[in-house]
């Protein structure tokens, strides 16, 4: 007999309300074409010359979340919070709080705050600084189709707009070193603690035939395996899948697609949700490599049809993460951009 998931029917019902996801104008787009034209207008001109692009600049898709060098070859492109007055430097904030869900603001600030930690524990090394987080245009904001990007160490936001609608939210990158605050007025503070504790509870939640399938090895990679990559596509299809976990199983794996996926605005992330369930929530499959335990180096993914969740937790003896989510053809709003640009081409 076909096991019934109350998940998946609550899927086809999301489907169906929403037929044609992305395709609905989104206000968080208006809001942030309208915090992005204030922003600028602040601006002098050398600094909008540094936050300024075409958005077809390759600088677009050079993103990554490593600490790279502040100035010389290697660096970023945009500009800075240091080289903006503290009022401008509110309205940046402004700006990210248009794309970001309450959780997810809340989380990109404590990710920015970790480099006075990281500066205090490396004995006030120059290369951490929590001004040193860099916002780039591309294109120009409330046009047809137009970007930003807010990126610095552990922290890479990517957004593309398209006729009034979100058109990508990814590469959307977090990370948190120390993954837990262990010492000093702070210590206790674990910034991705949610991203860590779901999937552990889903993994330990597993009788051992399933977790023979969705335990994949028994050492975690360094790093998550898409690294900075520009595009990237499935990685293998080792796992459990979704059919294959009990009705409080999957939920709990919907829960922790949710962690992602809800960092972003509600309007956007309901979008996002239902392109991943009309794609098929029992073709996504959970894999976990490593120690399931607290403390032990871990790694896993949660991919679907149209997706891929990476957490990797093994640096620094396994208290270093980096957790990411990526969209095969829509890493910064390649589909949707795709489909406004043959629709401009046809309309003239």
């Amino acid at each position: 007999m076909k096991r019934f998931s109350p998940i998946l029917s609550f899927a086809a019902a999301i489907v169906a309300a929403l037929p044609s996801a992305k395709l609905r104008a989104h206000e968080s787009a208006a809001e942030m074409a309208e915090a992005a034209k204030v922003l600028l207008a602040s601006l002098t001109d050398d600094q909008k010359a540094k936050m300024l692009y075409q958005l077809t600049d390759e600088e677009r898709e050079n993103w990554h979340f490593i600490p790279k060098p502040f100035e010389g070859e290697g660096m970023r492109g945009g500009l800075t919070l240091k080289d903006m007055r503290p009022d401008q430097r509110h309205l940046a904030y402004a700006l990210l709080s248009t794309a970001l869900s309450h959780r997810g603001f809340t989380t990109a600030l404590e990710i920015m705050s970790l480099e006075q930690v990281l500066w205090e524990l490396e004995n006030q090394s120059p290369k951490r600084d929590t001004l040193m987080y860099y916002l780039s245009i591309f294109g120009e904001p409330g046009s047809k189709a137009w970007g930003w990007r807010w990126e610095g160490h552990h922290l890479s936001q990517n957004f593309t707009i398209a006729d009034g609608k979100v058109a990508g939210v990814t590469p959307n990158f977090f990370a948190s070193n120390p993954g837990e605050v262990r010492e000093g007025s702070r210590a206790g503070l674990r910034v991705l603690a949610r991203e860590e504790d779901v999937a552990r509870r889903l993994v330990q939640s597993l009788d051992e035939g399933q977790k023979s399938k969705a335990v994949t090895a028994s050492e975690a990679p360094k790093d998550i395996l898409t690294a900075a990559e520009k595009k990237v596509g499935p990685i293998g299809g080792e796992g459990i899948a979704f059919s294959s976990l009990n009705p409080d199983q999957q939920k709990n794996l919907r829960e922790l697609m949710e962690v992602y996926l809800r960092r972003v605005k509600p309007d956007v992330a309901d979008d996002e949700l239902a392109t991943i369930e009309k794609a098929g929530l029992e073709k996504i499959v959970f894999a976990w490599l490593g120690g399931i335990e607290k403390g032990q180096p871990h790694y896993y993914r949660v991919q679907g049809p149209t997706f891929l969740l990476e957490y990797a937790n093994t640096q620094n003896g396994a208290n270093h993460v980096h957790a990411v989510w990526r969209d095969y053809d829509g890493d910064f709003g390649r589909d949707l951009l795709r489909e406004h640009y043959q629709a401009h081409h046809q309309a003239e």
